[in-house]
């Protein structure tokens, strides 16, 4: 017991005596502090007090696919220092290959008692995934804020960038440098996003032949094996869901030979971390991801808070970064 005190003290930056305090139930703690003691030890992984366990811990999850891609420290640091600022603590839940599942955080962030969670990336995304995870949390009313495009009746808020305004500031973009064989690299089919953006490239274009859309997993390797798919198709302007993937479409054009941008336009989508210093630096829709981090906080802390959040979808404005990955078409 003495130890715990003292490792509890040492992480808040109180005396022992003030955490004997708030463990005890006793006067003479403010409520900010008290809510720091409680908040460490569920950090450290202690026990709370017998009388205090029936309260919530000023805990958020934050629930990541991957950290490979930029755009998800990105996220994670604009609302984890969001929450901070607001008293609570996020705990980053990084998913493995082969190791703990979206589905497994949650058990473990619901035996912490947490406030609420952010999913950022998540199963909530693809039409065909397990999603019995999220109703388990509807169930027990724990706040969630989902980022990018949900499957429907999920029954959350959400905040996202307008996939349909992005793929269409792309696609004018390619086409008025003369493109006109523009293919798409998305993700798998039943991805809620990439058919946002489908949708979007068919309405504006009038129609894209089926030839000219290629499906990958959200990565370099599948950017590359996709965009060569639609360089033998003749494919000379990429639009990509990502990033990364962008990235594989501009490897995939190196090895065949093929200049970026002088034969091969490639456009990619979040402005993630360093994309001004790939060579060339990469064409790409940025997502306001400061604005839609404090969105998120604001929702999740609403519903904390007892407020009525409805369960709508607030879109972001994207914008188009042009740099050295697009150029005029080749001549025929």
């Amino acid at each position: 017991m003495t130890r715990r005190l003292a490792v509890v003290a040492k992480k808040v930056g109180v005396s022992e005596a003030t955490v004997s305090r708030v463990l005890n139930g006793k006067p003479g703690v403010s409520e900010s502090t008290r809510q720091s003691v409680l908040s460490a030890l569920d950090v450290l992984g202690y026990e709370r007090p017998t009388q205090l366990r029936g309260e919530r811990a000023r805990l958020v999850g934050l629930v990541l696919p991957e950290l490979q891609n930029p755009i998800f420290p990105a996220f994670a640091e604009v609302i984890g220092g969001a929450l901070a600022q607001l008293g609570l603590t996020p705990v980053l839940c990084t998913q493995t290959r082969g190791g703990v599942s979206e589905a497994d955080y949650v058990t473990l962030l619901l035996q912490q008692q947490v406030s609420g969670v952010v999913f950022a990336g998540g199963l909530y995304a693809q039409a065909d995934a397990p999603h019995d995870h999220y109703r388990q949390l509807a169930e027990r009313n724990i706040p969630v804020v989902l980022v990018n495009a949900a499957i429907e009746n999920l029954g959350f808020p959400g905040v996202s960038c307008d996939d349909a305004v992005a793929v269409e500031q792309a696609w004018r973009h390619l086409a008025s440098l003369g493109h006109e064989r523009i293919g798409l690299v998305l993700g798998p089919a039943d991805h809620v996003p990439s058919a946002r953006k489908l949708a979007a490239v068919r309405a504006v274009a009038g129609g894209v032949p089926d030839e000219h859309v290629a499906r990958a997993m959200f990565s370099i390797e599948g950017g590359h094996a996709a965009a060569s798919r639609l360089i033998d198709r003749g494919v000379t302007g990429f639009i990509c869901a990502s990033d990364p993937l962008a990235l594989g479409a501009v490897r995939a054009a190196r090895r065949r030979g093929l200049d970026v941008p002088a034969q091969i336009s490639v456009v990619g989508y979040d402005d993630s971390a360093l994309m001004n210093c790939t060579e060339p630096p990469l064409t790409t829709v940025r997502q306001p991801i400061e604005a839609m981090g404090r969105a998120v906080v604001e929702l999740l802390n609403a519903q904390i808070n007892g407020g009525q959040v409805a369960a709508e979808e607030l879109l972001f404005e994207p914008e188009l970064v042009v740099r050295g990955s697009t150029a005029q078409a080749p001549r025929a």
